[in-house]
């Protein structure tokens, strides 16, 4: 009688171990399915959203520290206020490009040391939950460099007006990581740096800007 009881609490036990077992793999496997797409979806808009705020953060203060449009363009002008050259000083342009660069990869690595920590119930985009449930630490390294080139244009502005914008494109790769995940995204960002408006006609000859060249990528 003994030895049945003894059997009936083996198979009993083996079963609820069994029972156990499929439902934490049940349980994995739907996290895995379901849940996990959408926690790095998440923190691949949470990643993106902090490196373009570090990128334009720092073009905004490096660039109010040092330079305006004067400084980077010079227009001649003949003895009638004729516009007859337009021409960029590449080196500032470089070196602003270099600054913002070196600076943006540094605090990038840094936040990518620190993560994120976000609420399970945030990234499952439950409003009643948001703030509750675990954390999850969703970290970032870089995987590319971050380069910099400038992109100019010139518009209409009204009668022998021309309005000249000179924006800095920002681009760099990184891969975001949460536990069970990881997914590598491209972060691209168009600053203005510099705006004027331009009295006067301006000939396509006067362009002498040779921007295609200017930039910088951090080793």
């Amino acid at each position: 009688m003994e030895n049945i009881l003894n059997q009936r609490a083996k198979i009993i036990t083996i079963s609820i171990l069994t029972f156990m077992l499929i439902l934490f793999n049940s349980f994995i496997y739907a996290f895995d399915k379901f849940v996990t797409p959408i926690i790095m979806k998440t923190g691949d808009a949470q990643i993106r959203s902090k490196v373009t705020e570090i990128i334009n953060r720092n073009t905004t203060r490096i660039y109010n520290k040092t330079c305006d449009y004067n400084k980077i363009i010079q227009i001649d002008k003949d003895k009638d206020d004729n516009i007859v050259m337009i021409k960029a000083d590449t080196i500032k342009l470089n070196k602003l490009a270099c600054d913002i660069a070196l600076e943006s990869q540094y605090d990038i690595e840094k936040l990518g040391k620190i993560g994120i920590k976000m609420p399970i119930g945030y990234a499952l985009k439950n409003n009643i939950l948001a703030y509750l449930g675990p954390n999850i630490t969703i970290k970032m390294e870089q995987i590319g460099s971050v380069e910099t080139r400038y992109v100019s244009k010139f518009e209409s502005a009204g009668i022998n007006q021309t309005r000249h914008t000179i924006g800095i494109l920002v681009k760099t790769k990184v891969r975001v990581m949460i536990p069970m995940a990881y997914d590598d995204i491209e972060i691209k960002n168009e600053i203005p740096v510099v705006e004027t408006i331009i009295v006067g006609k301006v000939p396509n000859s006067a362009f002498q800007l040779d921007l295609k060249n200017s930039g910088f990528k951090v080793p």
